[in-house]
């Protein structure tokens, strides 16, 4: 089940206390003090994993907690450090503190780690406390306390292909014809609710991330439909391909469902029209469609790529015009 938002507790470890004790050895009726300090709290860590591709795992376990550090002991021995605890994220998971709003790390890299929750020192033992005008100090420290703070976690799929368009245009059938992936297909919209993901070759041995964007509707950007939840995994694709229908069912035409689409992204967010896209004129084996095709084509500038997603025509074309594109955009570039 694909998750890309959740929200969780963490608590790292409380650091364990010191200790208070004293030699006592048999010729040594008055030893001076020997108490150990405690060990300090487990660390609650996050972890980017390139493995996962969502947030399913921290919805059905919301809290966390490192353990305490153990108090000292006697004969100087200190207590043994709490565990730590690590919660593994996908890449682009953005974290935020719930309590003020800011964020806290934004994962893109692979293994990156980062402390969450640090956990707390431990107290010292009575023979730190030592000197030489206090030879026998009857105290010691309390650990301290570990941190904690609620989080909220919102998941930017950082795909190299994102699959847009209308619902019912065949985005999950290119899907699943590209790279091998089973989403549910049916001839009705909405058909897919969440995000879809499959992985696609390219060339030289080097492999495409393709994620299938949910159906997009008139007013997805003020949260209509499946739209708002689903416009953000635009963001951080690479390059976009826009599914058009050129055999529509309804009264829309290829034409205001292409501007319908650019009209939602350029509302949600502007920069989305400045991304890489590949127009597809989908459906071409249907009655009508290169009718549709020849009108499409003479009112956008964009170069298409008519294809059939269900028998296959045209997608060879279309996958070797992915990779040229991408290899063109993958250098370092802003995420935003």
């Amino acid at each position: 089940m694909f998750v890309d938002k959740a929200t969780i507790y963490v608590r790292s470890g409380v650091g364990g206390a010191g200790c208070v004790s004293f030699r006592r050895e048999k010729f040594v009726p008055r030893g001076g003090p020997d108490g150990g300090d405690g060990g300090k709290g487990g660390d609650v860590l996050m972890q980017a994993n390139k493995e996962l591709t969502s947030l399913y795992d921290l919805v059905s376990r919301t809290h966390f907690r490192a353990a305490d550090g153990k108090r000292g002991q006697g004969q100087g021995r200190h207590g043994r450090s709490g565990a730590d605890i690590t919660i593994q994220v996908p890449l682009g998971t953005i974290v935020r503190d719930r309590r003020i709003g800011s964020v806290f790390k934004d994962f893109t890299r692979d293994g990156e780690t980062v402390v969450i929750a640090r956990g707390g020192k431990g107290g010292r033992g009575n023979t730190r406390f030592a000197s030489s005008t206090h030879r026998a100090p009857t105290y010691a420290e309390e650990g301290q306390p570990g941190q904690e703070r609620w989080l909220e976690l919102e998941l930017k799929m950082l795909a190299d292909v994102g699959i847009i368009g209308l619902p019912n245009a065949g985005k999950s059938t290119l899907l699943s014809r590209i790279t091998g992936a089973r989403p549910k297909i049916a001839e009705y919209p909405f058909t897919t609710l969440e995000v879809g993901l499959g992985v696609a070759e390219g060339s030289e041995y080097s492999l495409i991330l393709v994620a299938d964007i949910p159906g997009l509707i008139e007013g997805a950007h003020l949260g209509r439909g499946l739209g708002y939840e689903f416009l953000r995994h635009i963001e951080r694709a690479l390059l976009l391909v826009h599914m058009v229908d050129m055999a529509p069912q309804g009264g829309v035409s290829p034409l205001e469902a292409y501007r319908t689409v650019r009209r939602e992204m350029e509302l949600y967010k502007p920069a989305l029209l400045e991304k890489p896209e590949i127009v597809v004129c989908n459906k071409m084996d249907l009655e009508g469609s290169k009718e549709n095709l020849a009108a499409f084509t003479e009112a956008v500038s964009s170069p298409s790529f008519p294809i059939s997603a269900l028998t296959g025509e045209g997608v060879n074309e279309l996958m070797k015009e992915i990779v040229v594109r991408l290899e063109k955009v993958r250098e370092p570039s802003p995420l935003y």
